[in-house]
Parts: structure tokens; sequence; C-alpha cells
């Protein structure tokens, strides 16, 4: 009698094993998942930190004229009332040089230039 209950123990005992290493929701399927946690994970970093610029220059535009003032100026040519715009043919403005050359890079690696 005994060595029937203690052969049913094993079975059972071998039975679960069976179910935690190779079963659904057991170990090979737990590092599975986690593998492909952890490359979506890498995949959200550049994410994380582009939208946290974003939200730092949200934050700057909404509380400071400064960040807005720099955008009219660098994008649209703004001038302030009290300055005097004074334009010299052939001098090349400087944010126009560093966009020249951001442009140059990206297209000699081969990369699409940003807008």
């Amino acid at each position: 009698m005994l060595k029937w209950l203690a052969i049913v123990l094993i079975g059972l005992i071998a039975l679960l094993q069976y179910q935690l290493w190779f079963g659904d929701g057991g170990v090979a399927e737990l590092a599975d998942i986690r593998a492909r946690a952890d490359a979506l994970e890498e995949q959200n970093v550049p994410l994380r930190a582009r939208n946290a610029r974003l939200a730092a220059e949200v934050i700057d535009l909404q509380t400071g004229l400064d960040a807005i003032e720099e955008r009219g100026r660098s994008d649209i040519g703004m001038v302030r009332a009290d300055e005097q715009f004074f334009w010299v043919p052939g001098v090349v403005a400087e944010s126009a040089i560093v966009e020249q050359r951001a442009l140059q890079s990206a297209t000699q690696a081969g990369e699409e230039p940003a807008p």
C-alpha cells in the first residue's frame, strides 16, 4: 500500500515539475516575456527622451516669452519694435550656416534631412 502511495506521489511531483518548467506560464514562457519586455524598454528610451524635451519646450513656451521670441526670431525672422534690422548682401545669417551644415552632414551620412 505504501509502495503505491509513494509511486503516485512521485508521479504527481513529476507532473507538477513538468508544468513548472515547460507548461503554460512556466519558467520558459517567463523568460520569453522578460526578453520581449527588455526589447520594448530599449525602444522606449529614445522616445522618453524626446517626450521630455518636448515637455520642457511646452512648459517654456507656456511660462516665458523668451522661448516664443527665440522661436520667432529663428523661424520667421521677427524683429522687435525697438530694434533695427540691417541686411548686408552677401552675408549669410549664422542660423542659415548651421542649417546648411546639418543638411550637408545628413545627406553625406545617407540620412533623410530633418524639416
